[in-house]
């Protein structure tokens, strides 16, 4: 693959040398980069020689003296400089599997790359990973890396994962932790699969990793209604939370007796589903897997508690809809009581969205559509303003999952859309219009 310079921050190294954008990087000191972490590592030294070629066909070398580790100014169109790594897992929970046609193509691709575990926290089962690139993440030390467990028992993770290959990934992880590589580890719950006694054993394997393995995540799987043909698997019931949540308890006790680290964690959709409280702020170790949705509610409770500390209150009137999933909705209406307490003029409408793109098993916020929202809204804003949370949109756009634009929306609704973002200083300051 080319490595095409896509543009040249003002004032670099590369900006002086007259380095344009549609240029192509050949090598660094004699070597050809097989991605992002190969140029970063070529062009740390303070005396390098890059290779060049102009649009025009002409090859370019330049001679460079810098400061140690100083970056040369490049963006490749590229951002990896490399291909994307794909999945080769037929995982019974695989959630791209659940997608209906017809959405845009890049919902589709399932990636599997150490290198995006790396940039952007996404998680890799390690299946369809050779010796090259762990040999890679070791001597990059690329760390933390986010690995998708599921189970410690190898036969019934290759029948999870449906790939013979799958057994195996203990061996693999004991190579990281010999490393001294980092990691945070996920498990995928399935009822009837993976849960009960499975679970207990891979909790009790997982933990020997510590303290390399710094934590481990239980998500329940997420179930669509495009399921035809797929391995029938079934949602969890309150009462199935309350049983996954008290072997989690139990773990963390221990552990946390025995090493000063709760290890094991539990997503908030359980705590949710089970209707129990959230564990107090220290329990999450840090927010080691808040993107994972672990800790999030905790952590927007405890920002809304600080945020408000800073207002006196006043008799300002404001009348405006928040549109959520039907999971946080009664979580976003205590924080809307708790605003109202300063601000008793304030009216607010906490609006669940039933999720009828996907289907009724799910229920966070971040798979609301557009289409939902206007076909559950219309006519039934209340305000001049609605409210959601930037998890629905497409990263960097105002796009829902379903290809609905939020000026579609404010115009089917008539209503101005207020994108929040996730920290609860930024939803009082939204709901106080004080943004």
């Amino acid at each position: 693959m080319e490595h095409i310079i896509r543009a040249v921050a003002p004032g670099s190294i590369a900006a002086e040398l007259e380095i344009r954008p549609g240029d192509v990087l050949l090598s660094v000191n004699g070597q050809t980069p097989e991605d992002v972490f190969d140029y970063r590592y070529l062009i740390s030294d303070e005396e390098i020689v890059v290779l060049v070629r102009s649009a025009d066909g002409e090859e370019w070398e330049y001679e460079i003296e810098k400061e140690y580790g100083e970056d040369l100014g490049l963006e490749f169109e590229n951002g990896l400089m490399d291909a994307y790594r794909s999945c080769r897992n037929k995982c019974i929970f695989c959630f791209i599997d659940q997608l209906p046609k017809g959405m845009r193509d890049t919902l589709y691709f399932k990636d599997d790359d150490s290198r995006l575990s790396f940039l952007q926290g996404n998680y890799l089962t390690l299946t369809n990973m050779g010796e090259h690139e762990l040999d890679r993440i070791i001597y990059y030390k690329l760390s933390p890396i986010n690995i998708s467990f599921q189970t410690t028992n190898p036969e019934l993770r290759c029948r999870m994962l449906r790939n013979r290959f799958a057994g195996d990934i203990m061996e693999k992880v004991r190579r990281l932790k010999d490393a001294g590589i980092l990691m945070n580890g996920q498990i995928v719950l399935c009822k009837d699969v993976n849960d009960g006694e499975e679970l207990e054993r891979s909790i009790c394997d997982l933990s020997a990793l510590m303290p390399q393995l710094q934590s481990v995540s239980v998500v329940p799987v997420g179930l669509t209604r495009y399921r035809d043909g797929l391995y029938p698997l079934i949602a969890f019931t309150k009462e199935d939370a309350c049983e996954v949540l008290a072997c989690i308890h139990r773990w963390q006790e221990r552990f946390y007796e025995e090493y000063g680290t709760h290890f094991i964690h539990a997503g908030d959709e359980w705590y949710l589903l089970a209707e129990q409280p959230f564990p107090e702020e220290d329990c999450y170790d840090g927010y080691l897997q808040l993107e994972n949705g672990v800790g999030m509610a905790r952590l927007l409770e405890e920002e809304v508690r600080a945020a408000l500390a800073d207002h006196e209150g006043d008799t300002r009137e404001r009348r405006l809809t928040i549109a959520t999933g039907e999971l946080a909705a009664p979580l976003l209406a205590r924080h809307i009581a708790r605003i109202q307490e300063k601000y008793p003029n304030l009216r607010v409408q906490v609006t669940p969205i039933h999720n009828d793109f996907f289907g009724e098993q799910i229920t966070v916020a971040g798979l609301v559509t557009g289409g939902d929202l206007i076909r559950q809204l219309t006519g039934k804003v209340f305000g001049d303003r609605l409210l959601i949370t930037e998890n629905m949109m497409k990263d960097g756009e105002n796009v829902f999952l379903d290809d609905v634009t939020a000026e579609q929306v404010e115009s089917a609704l008539q209503a101005k859309l207020s994108i929040v973002e996730s920290s609860g200083n930024d939803f009082v300051r939204s709901v106080l219009e004080e943004d």
